[in-house]
């Protein structure tokens, strides 16, 4: 069955905002005494959603207190992200075929919803996702295939009808949880670990020469 949707992950995948979040983390952990290099980052951070990363990072803080470090991070993300973002190269060419092809497009992320919002905005891309996932809108985050199995309801096709793109490997294992073909960029992550986590391609970005072949591939001559 010829491939009708593309679904996409958010950070990392489409922007570069990691060294925001890890700027915005780095400043809020530095008023409890808490240090982190951008390796823990890498592993430990980066893909999770906050209750996750708060609980790792503050222990011995209420869940209470980690909601409330959670909204002053992304606040201080957003404001961060006001005249810093930057697309992954290719991001608004990929975009632009994917709708040449008449192909639904999605964002499935574990991002709070305004986060998706500014980024969206920033990157010129109002209007382009026919369904936006975030944080908070189902009951399960990734690594859990549920987003993304919302995802492919809303937009009305099958899991063998869509292709994912993921830059974690607990990202790649929520969309292959979800029976997705998934393309894995390597902007956060060596090429080995997506692979690992089940990936079919790895990419380093979306000008890279693999890309089109494999979709046009999967979209067949329509």
């Amino acid at each position: 069955m010829s491939v009708r949707a593309l679904l996409f992950d958010l950070d990392g995948t489409l922007i570069d905002s990691d060294p925001l979040h890890f700027e915005a983390y780095h400043q809020i952990s530095a008023r409890y005494g808490v240090t982190f290099d951008e390796d823990f980052f890498s592993r430990h951070i980066s893909g999770h959603t906050n209750a996750t990363i708060c609980a790792k990072l503050y222990p011995s803080l209420s869940v209470a207190e980690h909601e409330r470090i959670g909204d002053e991070k992304e606040d201080l993300f957003r404001a961060l992200l006001a005249g810093q973002a930057r697309a992954i190269p290719g991001v608004q060419a990929a975009i632009a075929w994917g709708r040449a092809h008449d192909l639904k497009l999605a964002i499935v992320s574990n991002a709070p919803p305004a986060n998706v919002t500014a980024s969206v905005a920033a990157l010129g891309l109002d209007g382009a996702f026919a369904v936006e996932i975030y944080g908070g809108l189902v009951a399960k985050s990734k690594p859990d295939p549920m987003p993304y199995r919302e995802a492919l309801a809303r937009l009305g096709v099958s899991a063998d009808q869509a292709v994912a793109f993921e830059d974690t490997p607990l990202g790649v294992r929520a969309a292959v949880g979800a029976d997705i073909a998934t393309v894995g960029l390597t902007t956060t992550q060596s090429p080995d670990a997506l692979m690992t986590a089940g990936a079919t391609l790895t990419i380093a970005d979306f000008e890279d020469t693999g890309l089109i072949p494999f979709l046009s591939e999967r979209i067949g001559a329509r």
